[in-house]
């Protein structure tokens, strides 16, 4: 797609092309962690399960490396095109490749060497840890993989090829499903099948992506022209709030398995895995819409063009807010069908996973606009408040409450840690819009 079909197309017609490639590319991108997830539950345990869900953050580390490069990159990228100057694009692409690809095999060296004590500081205890030490290594090793599927989808998405990233994503989520199965039920392969079966769906998900570069179609270029380090501090800066959603949402469920590990004990960190995975599916929806928006609005905030990125972001609000009131529904009216999904749970599980979901899900609610509003302000380089935005609902609000509410409320004021954050980010980003709507209107 060019640059004209994006200032000069219909904008909802642009947006709705875009919106299932991104959200379905978005949803199975869950599908590494939830088909793990179910896997593990209900083939080898509930001790399998929480040590999964200790080993979590580190995902987040791996698609959030590429989303730092791949967003902040596409994001400049389409907004040079948006100027008028497709050179600039091609530089940023450059260099947004190699710091990913430096970046990874960094992190991939440094994991290797600190696992065990990293995975000890993520909460793994005697009875978890043979399980993180049979999982962990294998997905370090193909830490590439996954940050280069995220990173690929990005820019191949902004390059106008949306239905090419999907059919990659989808190709290698059905992979993982398939191999997760096949490895950890008849070939009896426990954790490490599991872990195997993720990197080769990755893997899988980046090499088909990587066709786009061999098509006619592809706008995509190697170019170091007039190369400066100002480019690679423009795309860190541009990209660094994806890749701190990513990393505060790792932080964040450290902070709540040390917390239920405290009041409750392993069946806590289990409970919590269920809703971790299906708050993820519900965040890779929103992620979707936002992926399937940024382009648009990028490049019309590049030409100039307001009145079309305002009625994108109407657009984007209204779907996010209204397909994440359909799990806050499901929680409050039937909480336990969720942990049957997962687990094969007993009565202490859902007892305790009842009132959990019930209260937890309320955050739904507010998640998913302030996800689109985190990156609406990032696609229109506004990289502050969108920086804020984040660290308030990923970290600082959520971290405060989930270390002082249990204090006056129990384990219950863990699960309203979450919604409660997000409720007060929500107001605080209504306050930033109409102050730039007010400053921009003038």
């Amino acid at each position: 797609m060019t640059q004209d079909n994006f200032t000069q197309d219909s904008v909802s017609r642009l947006f709705f092309k875009y919106l299932f490639p991104s959200i379905m590319g978005m949803l199975v991108t869950s599908i590494y962690i939830l088909a793990d997830t179910i896997v593990i539950g209900k083939g080898i345990g509930i001790d399998a399960l929480a040590a999964l869900n200790i080993i979590l953050p580190v995902f987040n580390v791996f698609f959030g490396i590429g989303l730092l490069y791949g967003v902040g990159g596409s994001v400049l990228m389409s907004v040079a095109r948006g100027r008028g100057d497709v050179k600039a694009g091609w530089n940023y692409f450059t260099v947004a490749l190699i710091l990913n690809l430096v970046t990874s095999i960094i992190c991939t060296a440094l994991l290797l060497l600190y696992m065990e004590p990293l995975c000890r500081l993520l909460g793994a205890s005697d009875i978890t840890m043979p399980y993180v030490r049979e999982y962990a290594p294998y997905v370090i090793c193909g830490l590439s993989a996954f940050s280069f599927s995220s990173f690929l989808q990005t820019f191949v998405r902004n390059d106008g090829a949306p239905r090419l990233a999907m059919a990659g994503v989808i190709t290698g989520g059905v992979l993982n499903i398939i191999l997760d199965i096949v490895f950890v039920f008849p070939l009896d392969m426990g954790m490490r099948g599991a872990a195997i079966a993720s990197v080769i769906g990755a893997a899988t998900t980046a090499l088909i992506v990587s066709f786009h570069f061999f098509s006619k179609k592809n706008g995509l270029r190697l170019s170091l022209c007039g190369f400066s380090s100002k480019e690679i501090w423009s795309i860190f800066q541009t990209g660094f709030v994806s890749f701190i959603i990513e990393i505060c949402s790792g932080v964040l469920m450290f902070l709540f398995n040390i917390q239920l590990l405290r009041y409750v004990g392993e069946v806590g960190v289990s409970v919590y895995s269920v809703i971790c995975n299906v708050a993820i599916i519900f965040i890779c929806l929103c992620n979707g819409i936002t992926q399937a928006a940024q382009p648009i609005i990028s490049t019309n905030y590049g030409a100039g063009l307001f009145d079309r990125i305002y009625k994108v972001r109407r657009l984007g609000v209204f779907t996010a807010g209204g397909i994440c009131l359909l799990p806050t529904l499901a929680g409050l009216i039937a909480p336990n069908v969720f942990p049957y999904i997962f687990l094969n749970p007993d009565a202490k599980i859902l007892a305790l996973s009842s009132d959990a979901i019930r209260i937890y899900f309320l955050a739904f609610v507010f998640l998913g606009i302030n996800l689109f509003i985190v990156g609406y302000f990032q696609s229109t380089l506004k990289p502050q408040i969108s920086l804020m935005l984040c660290l308030l609902r990923g970290l600082l609000l959520s971290g405060l409450f989930v270390l002082t509410l249990p204090l006056f409320m129990g384990v219950n004021g863990i699960w309203m840690a979450v919604p409660l954050a997000e409720l007060c980010t929500l107001l605080i980003a209504i306050l930033f819009l109409n102050k730039l709507k007010r400053e921009e209107s003038k």
